[in-house]
């Protein structure tokens, strides 16, 4: 009987529609261990609040990880503007932000507006930047004080779907490296407000929506071949 190998296969890909409250990497080995410990990673890390696509690369296509972290994404966020919070989500300890009044639909547009394009962006403390060869969030677990280099990211384009203070919903395309919690942050300093996720979900990634992806619970206990996109669709 000859012994099957990683190498031997599933390859292609498989968009899982990851649910809040694991890890990506938990995704990936319940992937991994349903084609048989094939070689498995993913093109994105979504937090552990955050759901949505994440697209899961098996054998030969492990090599197109690189081109897919590349390519356009499309999120979903809602945004809690009457505070500010540690971990710029739900999960930090919040602290409240009071404004004189309301910012008007208009100005809140203008807001957005006014953080498209080439933009200058100071990621999360609480996240797996790597600060003196150090994870961030490591060190801001521990109490450490983390000063996070500011970095150039793009934002295509942040559509607002719907506003009733505190509340802000909004569609945001942008590029790699893009933090939507720092995003959140932004939006609110702009507005003289606070401004942290309370909801965030990846809806695309590229041409790899949302309506492409497999649920969890719907991930066959046995994946084949068949059941994965073709290699060269994601080259």
């Amino acid at each position: 009987m000859v012994k099957k190998t990683r190498a031997d296969g599933p390859h292609g890909l498989i968009v899982m529609d990851k649910p809040t409250g694991c890890s990506s990497m938990d995704v990936v080995r319940r992937v991994r261990r349903a084609a048989g410990g094939a070689r498995t990673g993913h093109a994105g890390t979504l937090d552990p609040l955050a759901s949505g696509v994440l697209i899961c690369c098996l054998g030969k296509a492990t090599r197109c990880v690189d081109q897919l972290m590349d390519q356009t994404k499309v999120y979903a966020a809602t945004v809690d503007l009457s505070a500010l919070s540690a971990t710029d989500d739900a999960e930090g300890e919040l602290e409240a932000v009071e404004v004189d009044s309301p910012p008007t639909a208009a100005a809140v547009r203008a807001a957005l507006d006014g953080l498209t394009g080439e933009i200058e962006q100071v990621p999360p403390a609480y996240s797996a930047i790597k600060v003196h060869g150090k994870r961030a969030y490591k060190l801001a677990r521990r109490g450490e004080q983390v000063t996070m280099p500011p970095r150039m990211v793009r934002v295509d384009r942040i559509e607002m779907d719907r506003f009733n203070w505190p509340k802000l919903e909004i569609t945001v395309t942008c590029g790699k490296g893009t933090y939507i919690r720092s995003l959140g942050r932004q939006i609110g300093a702009a507005l003289g407000a606070g401004g942290y996720l309370t909801a965030l979900r990846r809806t695309a990634i590229g041409d790899y929506t949302i309506e492409r992806s497999v649920r969890l619970d719907n991930l066959p206990e046995v994946l084949t071949e068949g059941d994965l996109i073709p290699v060269t669709e994601g080259v």
